[in-house]
């Protein structure tokens, strides 16, 4: 009973930290915790002018975008007028033409 108690006492000796070691340790534990925390702090900042950069973009683009189509359908409305002004002024050549354009798909679908 006495070797096993003795070995028993010995490894906890072992297992037991050393109070200079954790005390060395110490220092580039905080060291490394505060690099970590400036990198963190650095990203967070980049990533957030970032965000900014691509929500100013993306407004930006909406706006542009949002234009473009009010002048496409402006420019749809005024040349679909004139293209029904055109077919009744001349319905004897929308006739030829619609046939014409027939003609054509129908060559185009048969070839494949």
């Amino acid at each position: 009973m006495t070797t096993a108690t003795s070995k028993s006492n010995s490894s906890t000796a072992k297992t037991q930290v050393d109070p200079k070691a954790a005390h060395v340790e110490a220092p580039l534990t905080e060291k490394a915790t505060s690099v970590a925390h400036d990198a963190v702090d650095a990203l967070s900042s980049r990533a957030a002018s970032a965000e900014t950069s691509v929500r100013h973009g993306a407004s930006h683009s909406a706006e542009t975008l949002s234009a473009q189509q009010k002048i496409a359908r402006e420019k749809i409305t005024e040349y679909s007028g004139k293209t029904r002004q055109l077919a009744s002024e001349h319905p004897l050549a929308t006739a030829g033409l619609a046939f014409a354009a027939g003609m054509l798909v129908t060559a185009l679908i048969r070839r494949k």
